[in-house]
């Protein structure tokens, strides 16, 4: 029973991490390679602990978990790591599978499940004594196991090491083994009714596959004590269970250590169960990098809790934001929560960093904000620097507001971006963004790859499941699913007494253009000229759709060719919010008396809404003074039928 897997470790680096698990649990990390796979050695809560990683990981990063004895029948690890897998050890030695080794697995699996996004379900792999560990946390994490291979595994330790049976035992074991349980005596042992062999019933209700190898001349850990019980009283139970007895190579250690006849075989019980469709860990396309605690520590101690949602039509339809609200009241039901409903259809990072502040700042400080505007920054055409601006604008505004926000920040799903990922490469909205988040050490949620991969890995479809960017119910769950999945590795730690809200850093910008301080100006304060009007309440009555706030409302309106209107402002930037209908005409600007620039109003979707739509006239200009000058040409759009302008708001950044 030697141990024939040390690791080296060198002391080089320290590393902390706080997802759910507190600081020091794992430092002095190095990396190496094994049979030309990248290997990190790592100490985890003062254990030896090594990953093994990959060249090309298979969808979902699905990994084997190996329990004592991490070098013994490599080939099969060597095999998985080609097809994919990751192979994960902690040097849990001398505790035998006990309770407090258990402990340790469950942070370990926390860790590499988030840190290294790798499969929330997991292929376990024991060897001799590793049955103990591998048994003893698969019946009390049954959800998270994939399967499990063992070969020539210790099932009941009144065999090995306390030798009460066949078996001799290791008398210098069973004494270990005992003080690590807490067992006052022998008899105390011998009682003991949570060996692997017992208490089977949740790995069978889970419909846990088993595989077991053993070799029929094993006198160290008997199959008739151990495997063939174990695997025996597993299928009494419904499981479903196999037993493979070694003979054709050379056997050693009393017939202990033994060649598995057919290695593919288990390479292939491996990859079957871990990859047959189940689905991919949504953990998988989260970020956490500067978590929720803040929110965490307001909503727990403090009992008040203000989250908003801005965003466009997938924030403002019903669904996911319903069940995390639900969640968060759930998670906290001490807590008096508002939430804030600002998602308008059609918007993107630009709207939302001119509306931010009448649509969500006004309403009081913050604690958490969700944003998302990945499909309809690409839908509207918005520039790389578009993008970057606005989403940094909502950023460094929220953050001006209040020091304390935590963000969360969602890139969701369509057809084109889609298309990118199958492509192999990142979506540049969501490049952009991810830009962003960053640099301000924003958490994200990836539902774009997400889903992508999903319907690829062939747990559903996007025809007739998800069926379009507008979710259907299931494809509402789906993102609901993700996002408190996310929500629950963001609060899974425990306070500490001395955890207290931080301000988050405010660095220097992207952009010095970002729009942070955005704003809107209501038209009623535009001194008005010839040929212009405001109806204090405009409404088409054409039977063509309308928008939220761009119907009953103030709106300036010009319908006349010629006609010329004025606005002095102070900033950087300068744009028209417009309701861009079927009767949409081509307007000119120019500021500062400079050269007229043309923008046609009427765009692909005018013919049946009178979409609302941000026009960012000028943006980069030195923060001063300007002159905008707008008029109505004679010329229209092919599509259009008039020269209309219907201006909502004119917006800045100061």
């Amino acid at each position: 029973m030697k141990n024939k897997g040390q690791f080296l470790v060198l002391f080089i680096a320290l590393f902390t991490f706080s997802v759910g698990i507190s600081q020091n649990k794992f430092d002095e990390t190095f990396k190496t390679t094994w049979k030309s796979f990248e290997h990190i050695n790592f100490k985890f809560e003062g254990k030896e602990a090594s990953l093994t990683l990959p060249k090309k990981p298979s969808p979902g990063n699905p990994w084997v978990w190996r329990a004592r004895f991490p070098d013994y029948h490599a080939e099969i690890d060597s095999t998985l790591l080609a097809k994919g897998f990751h192979i994960a050890y902690i040097n849990t030695n001398n505790q035998f599978g006990s309770p407090k080794a258990v402990t340790v697995w469950n942070d370990f699996y926390k860790y590499l499940t988030t840190t290294y996004k790798l499969q929330a379900k997991v292929a376990l792999h024991g060897h001799s004594r590793g049955g103990l560990f591998i048994y003893n946390w698969a019946k009390e994490n049954a959800e998270k196991v994939a399967c499990i291979y063992a070969d020539a595994v210790v099932c009941d330790f009144k065999s090995w090491p306390a030798g009460y049976g066949i078996s001799e035992g290791s008398k210098k074991d069973w004494e270990v083994l005992k003080a690590e349980y807490g067992f006052k005596n022998d008899e105390e042992a011998k009682a003991y009714k949570n060996n692997p062999i017992d208490n089977l019933d949740v790995l069978a209700k889970a419909r846990v596959p088993i595989l077991h190898t053993v070799s029929l001349k094993d006198g160290v850990v008997p199959p008739e004590e151990n495997s063939l019980k174990l695997i025996n009283n597993y299928i009494r139970l419904g499981g479903t269970a196999t037993v493979s007895a070694c003979s054709s190579g050379i056997q050693r250690s009393n017939g202990h250590h033994y060649e598995i006849d057919d290695p593919d075989m288990v390479v292939d019980f491996i990859i079957h169960h871990s990859t047959k469709n189940g689905p991919l860990n949504s953990s998988n396309y989260h970020q956490m990098r500067s978590g929720l605690q803040n929110s965490q520590i307001q909503f727990q101690r403090h009992k008040k809790g203000r989250v908003a949602f801005l965003g466009g039509s997938i924030t403002y339809n019903r669904g996911w934001r319903d069940s995390v609200c639900n969640y968060l009241k759930n998670k906290f039901p001490e807590t008096e929560f508002e939430f804030i409903a600002a998602g308008i259809p059609s918007m993107g990072t630009t709207p939302g960093a001119f509306r931010l502040e009448r649509d969500v700042l006004s309403k009081g400080k913050i604690d958490l904000l969700f944003e998302e505007a990945a499909v309809n920054d690409a839908t509207n055409g918005n520039t790389a620097t578009q993008q970057i601006r606005g989403m940094e604008g909502i950023v460094r505004h929220s953050r001006k507001a209040n020091p304390l926000v935590d963000i969360v920040m969602m890139h969701f799903v369509d057809p084109d971006i889609m298309q990118d990922y199958r492509a192999g490469k990142e979506p540049e909205v969501i490049k952009n963004h991810n830009k962003v988040a960053e640099h301000y050490s924003i958490p994200t949620i990836n539902l774009a790859q997400e889903v992508t991969e999903r319907i690829d890995h062939g747990e559903f479809t996007w025809k007739d499941d998800f069926k379009n960017l507008h979710p259907s119910p299931f494809g509402q769950g789906i993102y609901a699913h993700s996002m408190i999945q996310f929500l629950d590795n963001a609060f899974i730690g425990q306070l500490d007494n001395d955890d207290k809200l931080t301000a988050h850093n405010l660095p220097i910008p992207l952009d010095e253009f970002s729009y942070e301080n955005g704003i809107l100006l209501d038209v009623k304060d535009i001194k008005l000229k010839k040929g212009w009007k405001i109806d204090p309440s405009w409404n088409p009555h054409d039977g063509k759709g309308t928008r939220a706030n761009y119907v009953n409302v103030p709106m300036l309106i010009s319908e006349t060719p010629g006609r010329t209107i004025n606005l002095t402002f102070e900033g950087n930037t300068v744009g028209i919010a417009v309701a861009a209908g079927q009767d949409a005409g081509i307007i000119e600007y120019r500021l500062d008396k400079g050269v007229w620039q043309k923008q046609n109003l009427f765009l692909k979707w005018s013919k049946s809404l009178h979409i609302p739509w941000y026009f960012t006239l000028a943006s980069g200009l030195n923060n001063k003074k300007h002159q905008l000058e707008i008029r109505i040409t004679d010329e229209k759009d092919p599509q259009s039928l008039g020269h209309a302008c219907r201006i909502r708001y004119v917006y800045i950044n100061q």
